[in-house]
């Protein structure tokens, strides 16, 4: 390993606050490494939207993170992974990290039973993404798949427990679980869910683990900035920005619940459209 440094940011792209999930177990692995995070809220939720889109509107933003000289990409959203992964990877001239794999070994390691059950967005579910990824790491698990579209929009919307917020999961969460009698594990498979992760506890009860990918994700992060010999310079106070397309009061009202006092001043952005990207 060398001993070099590299006091770029950290880019980290969400399809809007969900990723500051991820941003935060960053913050708190790598104190010292300056960070620069983009949530696209003015088209927010991705998880409904064909593959085609997400593909643009994730590169599109993409684009805006490079432009601010990022030294590694974090795509901090479950839906841009699972569909746009291959095509940041081959846009980007630098590592890029999606979520999906670090939650998904996380899960495979987690379970006894070998039975998991993953709740995500309508196209992280489509994708296949996840069953693949967990079969990768464990080729003998069972996974289960629901897609759980209400909840992106609750969470945006600053509803994360109470009544609604309980009586919603206990609808998704519920059939689920009694169809899958074996599950012991639950894989958190979009970046706004841990938001709801005490709620989420509270309805599958003490026997189910509850597994997302925010912290083994900033785990993977921080191991490659190690193989890279990347890290930030050690002694200066690390610089972090925040932006978003969508309106920045609602930005704020939302992420301000995870961050407390701590969010950097939030900047409204617009980013350009991907010219002659090929569709599928």
């Amino acid at each position: 390993m060398t001993h070099s440094s590299d006091p770029r940011p950290i880019g980290i792209f969400d399809s809007g606050v969900g990723g500051l999930t991820v941003l935060s177990e960053i913050h708190r692995r790598l104190p010292g490494e300056p960070t620069v995070y983009l949530g696209d809220n003015g088209r927010t939720p991705y998880g409904p939207r064909p593959a085609d889109e997400v593909r643009r509107f994730t590169l599109e933003a993409v684009d805006w993170l490079l432009a601010q000289d990022v030294k590694l990409l974090v795509l901090a959203c479950n839906t841009a992974t699972a569909r746009a992964l291959d095509a940041v990877r081959d846009r980007a001239p630098l590592p890029v990290i999606g979520v999906i794999r670090p939650g998904a070994v996380s899960a495979a390691a987690a379970t006894r039973s070998g039975g998991v059950a993953v709740i995500a967005t309508a196209g992280t579910v489509e994708s296949g993404a996840y069953p693949d990824a967990i079969a990768e790491a464990q080729a003998s698990t069972r996974v289960a798949q629901l897609a759980c579209p209400e909840l992106v929009p609750m969470v945006e919307a600053g509803v994360l427990d109470g009544l609604r917020a309980e009586s919603v999961l206990r609808a998704y969460l519920e059939p689920l679980l009694a169809a899958n009698p074996d599950t012991d594990t639950l894989l958190l498979g979009c970046t706004h869910y841990p938001l709801l992760r005490p709620t989420i506890e509270r309805v599958v009860g003490p026997g189910v683990a509850v597994v997302d990918s925010a912290f083994t994700t900033a785990l993977a992060v921080e191991d490659l900035l190690d193989a890279l010999g990347a890290r930030a310079p050690a002694g200066e106070a690390p610089a972090h920005r925040v932006a978003t397309t969508g309106n920045v009061a609602a930005f704020v009202a939302v992420a301000e619940r995870l961050f407390g006092g701590r969010l950097p001043a939030v900047e409204p952005v617009s980013i350009e459209p991907v010219a002659a990207l090929p569709l599928d």
